[in-house]
C-alpha cells in the first residue's frame, strides 16, 4: 500500500510539471477567448447599422468582442486597436486611408483581422506609414486582405508570434528611395508568413532581427530591389516560394543556421542582379530549389560552411559566383545544365568543395562505369576570370577567340584555382 502511494505522488507530480512545462511555450491564442462573467457582443459597422464608422465601434469594444465591417467605402485613417477584438470584413469592404495617415494601429494582444481591403497609405521621408502596424505585441492573425497602393503593407515591430497568410499587397512606386516593403518585421519572433502575393514594393519581405520564423508558399514578383531580405535573422527557413522577376530574387545577409528549401528563383535579370545573395551568412543549407534565368544563381560573400546540394542550376548567365572569403562550402549533388558560365571566383585560391555535381558541359568518360567521370573537371572557364575583372569583355562570349581561349585552359591550366575542382563529376543527372 505504501508503495502504491508513494507512485501515485510521483505521477501527480509529473503532471504538474508537464503542465507548467507545456504553459511556459505556449503562444497566445487569437482572439474570441471568452472573459469570465463577460459576453462576447458583435458590433456591426456600415450604412444602415449600429455604427457607421469603424473609429466609433472601437471606442466602444471590450476583449474578445467583433467588430463586422458591412460593405463600403470607410475613409478613415489612424484607427487604434486597444483591446483583444476580431475585425472582420464583410464581402471586402474598403478602408481608404486617402493619403492622410495609416491604416490600423494595433496595441492589443492577439487581435484578429480579416477580409478587409486597405488602400492609399501614403508615402513619407519621415514616418513609416503601414496600413496595418502591430506594436510590441503578443500573438495576432491577419489572414485574407488586400492591400493596395500602400507604403508598408503589414509593419511588425517588437512583435510575436503573429501570423500573417493569405494577404495580397500591390504598390506602385518605382524608386526604392520613395518606396516601402510589403511585409516588414522588425525585432520580431516566431513569426509564420505564408500564402502570400507581393508586387512592386522596395522589397516583397523584409526581415530586420528576426528568429525562429518561417516563410513558406509566398510569391514575390516584381519588387524593385529584392523579393525577399534577410538582416541579421537567425534560425529561421523559408521553402516552396517564388521569387520571380524582382531587382534580385533574395538576400541573405548577416545571419545564421538560415534554412532555404524547395524555392524557385526566376528570371531576376539584370546588371546586378542574382537569384540569391549570400552576405557572411555561416552554417546554413540551400537544397532542392530550382534557379533558372536568372543573371547569377548564387553569389556568395564571405559566407562559410554553407551546404548547397540537390539544386537545379539553367539557363542562368552564371550559376554560382563564390568569392575566396567563402570558406568550408560544400557544394554537391547539383545539376548544372546549359548556364553561360557554370562557377567563376575572384582569386585563384579556393576554400571550398565541389564535388559529384553534374555538368553539361563535361565531356569526359566512364570506363569504370561508377556513374563518376574518370577524368576531374574544372567549372571555372579562364574567361569567366577575365570577365570578373572585366566585365565589358563579356561581349566576345560567342566569339571563337574564347573558344579557343577555353581549349588552351583546359588543356594546360594554368590560371584557374588549381583547387576549384569536381575529383567525381557525375555522367548523369542528379535525380531531385
Amino acid at each position: 500500500m505504501m508503495k502504491l502511494r508513494a507512485i501515485n505522488g510521483w505521477i501527480v507530480i509529473l503532471l504538474v510539471v508537464v503542465g507548467t512545462m507545456t504553459a511556459a511555450v505556449r503562444y497566445p491564442v487569437t482572439a474570441s477567448v471568452p472573459t469570465p462573467g463577460h459576453t462576447n457582443r458583435v458590433f456591426d459597422v456600415g450604412e444602415g447599422e449600429e455604427y457607421s464608422r469603424i473609429s466609433d465601434a472601437l471606442e466602444q469594444v471590450s476583449d474578445h468582442d467583433t467588430i463586422r465591417i458591412h460593405p463600403g467605402v470607410y475613409t478613415e485613417h489612424q484607427l487604434i486597436v486597444e483591446q483583444t477584438v476580431v475585425i472582420v470584413g464583410i464581402d471586402r469592404p474598403v478602408i481608404d486611408a486617402g493619403h492622410q495617415g495609416e491604416g490600423f494601429r494595433i496595441v492589443a494582444d492577439s487581435v484578429h483581422i480579416e477580409g478587409l481591403e486597405i488602400r492609399n497609405v501614403p508615402t513619407s521621408h519621415s514616418r513609416d506609414h503601414a496600413a496595418i502596424r502591430f506594436d510590441r505585441v503578443s500573438g495576432g492573425k491577419i489572414i485574407d486582405n488586400r492591400f493596395d497602393d500602400t507604403f508598408f503593407g503589414i509593419y511588425l515591430a517588437r512583435s510575436h508570434g503573429v501570423e500573417i497568410r493569405d494577404n495580397q499587397l500591390r504598390a506602385y512606386q518605382t524608386r526604392e528611395a520613395v518606396s516601402a516593403n510589403g511585409i516588414h518585421l522588425w525585432n520580431s519572433n516566431h513569426a509564420v508568413i505564408a500564402d502570400n502575393i507581393i508586387n512592386g514594393h522596395r522589397d516583397g519581405i523584409y526581415l530586420e532581427y528576426v528568429e525562429n520564423s518561417e516563410i513558406y508558399d509566398n510569391h514575390a514578383v516584381n519588387n524593385i530591389r529584392y523579393g525577399l531580405h534577410f538582416m541579421f535573422s537567425d534560425d529561421c527557413i523559408y521553402h516552396r516560394n517564388r521569387f520571380e522577376d524582382n531587382g534580385a530574387g533574395v538576400a541573405v545577409m548577416y545571419s545564421k543556421r538560415v534554412m532555404m528549401e524547395e524555392n524557385e528563383f526566376v528570371q531576376n535579370w539584370g546588371a546586378s542582379s542574382y537569384g540569391l545573395l549570400l552576405k557572411e551568412i555561416t552554417d546554413s543549407e540551400i537544397k532542392h530549389n530550382n534557379f533558372s534565368g536568372n543573371t547569377t544563381g548564387i553569389r556568395a560573400e564571405g559566407s562559410d560552411r554553407v551546404k548547397i546540394h540537390y539544386n537545379r542550376f539553367q539557363q542562368n548567365g552564371w550559376a554560382i559566383r563564390i568569392t575566396a572569403s567563402s570558406m568550408d562550402n560544400m557544394i554537391t549533388h547539383n545539376n548544372f545544365i546549359d548556364n553561360a558560365f557554370d562557377v567563376s571566383t575572384n582569386s585563384r585560391q579556393n576554400n571550398s568543395t565541389f564535388e559529384a555535381n553534374y555538368w553539361d558541359k563535361y565531356s569526359g568518360y566512364d570506363l569504370k562505369g561508377d556513374g563518376y567521370g574518370d577524368v576531374p573537371y574544372r567549372p571555372v572557364r579562364l574567361f569567366s576570370l577575365i570577365v570578373e575583372r572585366n566585365p565589358m569583355a563579356l561581349m566576345l562570349l560567342r566569339s571563337m577567340f574564347v573558344q579557343i581561349l577555353d581549349l588552351t585552359e583546359r588543356i594546360m591550366p594554368t590560371i584557374t584555382p588549381e583547387t576549384l575542382v569536381d575529383e567525381k563529376p557525375l555522367m548523369s543527372e542528379v535525380s531531385l
